[in-house]
């Protein structure tokens, strides 16, 4: 921990606002103050997810809790956005910090080029030695393009940018072994695997109804982290400084995992299928087992309106998700394709009918 040179933190709302909405200062001054201390070196960069957008646009709306509704959501992250950047801006001017908004949704990271821009946006910010905030981009997506939880994105933004360390904050001091309300229980101090915490009932959202996550999400999110070879600290957002400092606090995820292709752990993770394709045997052992692409010849059935280029997801027989990836064709198109050859399809309707269904390059297996 002590060695992560490039560091992703993430924030809840909890941790940055009062239950009732609306930003408190006093306790984002107080995550700025350890990360502005962290950096001052200059031998670590750090990314924040921050959220809160949300959660600050309720009260100056007069909401009293999250909508559950699309459209107030995204009404109260385009007040609350600008709110949360100039609150992180200000803070970080006491320290001569630059501040650089980076707003994401799925669409702008599973798709190769969008992917390809996001991590050079990251990347030239850091090496001009600003400090990225990210968020999802609330105020326009919708519910095909979300990420869903801010959790989620910091895993997924650690591996974006090749982080030695993710750190998810919180207002719960780590994972507990049962209700941490309860007399009894105990803080799991590490985890080494899914196996460490098989036994362990994870609680969802709080209390103060301005968040989405919970812990089920931190768990999910470090699982995701560490299998991807990044390490996880999972602590409170009053403890953040013992955290990146590498002291005993929360609990610590260890890698289980080595990197793989970028935009593979995007696809799998944070794209949302736009249709399945059925497979018959023999694909789902060439496409599982043999890690080939997937052709027509081995395609059953198709479900779902989509067009080249979308996530679709691959099953089984039994209708098991197996896989995932882009395809290559519309789903209009794919119906008169099934069961064939390339050759065949080449020589009845064209050469460009002579390639996969989806290539093994956008193809990540999830059974």
């Amino acid at each position: 921990m002590t060695e992560a040179r490039r560091i992703v933190v993430k924030v809840g709302s909890s941790s940055l606002t009062t239950a009732s909405g609306g930003l408190d200062a006093d306790r984002v001054d107080a995550l700025v103050d350890v990360l502005a201390k962290v950096r001052s070196g200059g031998e670590k960069e750090i990314v924040l997810v921050s959220s809160g957008a949300i959660a600050a646009g309720l009260a100056p709306l007069g909401l009293t809790r999250r909508p559950k509704d699309l459209a107030r959501q995204q009404a109260a992250a385009s007040v609350g956005q600008g709110l949360l950047v100039a609150r992180y801006t200000a803070s970080f001017a006491r320290y001569g910090v630059r501040v650089g908004q980076v707003l994401l949704t799925t669409d702008d990271t599973s798709r190769r080029a969008h992917y390809r821009n996001a991590y050079r946006t990251l990347d030239q910010l850091l090496a001009m030695g600003a400090l990225p905030v990210v968020n999802e981009n609330d105020t326009v997506a919708t519910d095909e393009i979300r990420f869903g939880d801010n959790d989620r994105l910091a895993a997924l933004v650690a591996h974006l940018v090749r982080a030695d360390l993710l750190v998810l904050l919180s207002d719960v001091d780590g994972l507990y072994d049962g209700d941490p309300a309860k007399p009894g229980t105990s803080r799991i101090a590490q985890v080494t695997g899914p196996e460490s915490i098989a036994h362990v009932e994870i609680g969802a959202a709080g209390k103060a109804g301005v968040g989405t996550g919970g812990m089920v999400t931190k768990v999910e999110a470090a699982r995701i982290a560490a299998a991807a070879g990044i390490p996880v600290v999972l602590t409170s957002a009053s403890r953040a400084a013992d955290a990146l400092a590498g002291r005993d606090t929360g609990t610590y995820f260890h890698s289980t995992g080595r990197r793989s292709a970028d935009r593979l752990l995007w696809l799998a993770h944070a794209s949302t299928p736009q249709g399945s394709l059925t497979l018959d045997d023999g694909a789902v052992r060439a496409v599982v087992e043999g890690k080939k692409s997937l052709l027509a010849a081995g395609v059953a059935a198709v479900e779902g309106d989509f067009v080249a280029g979308d996530p679709v997801e691959l099953r089984d027989t039994a209708g098991r998700a197996v896989a995932r990836g882009l395809v290559n064709f519309d789903a209009k198109e794919l119906p008169r394709m099934l069961g064939r050859s390339t050759r065949e399809l080449a020589g009845d309707l064209g050469p460009e009918y002579e390639r996969e269904v989806v290539h093994r390059d956008d193809l990540v297996v999830i059974a």
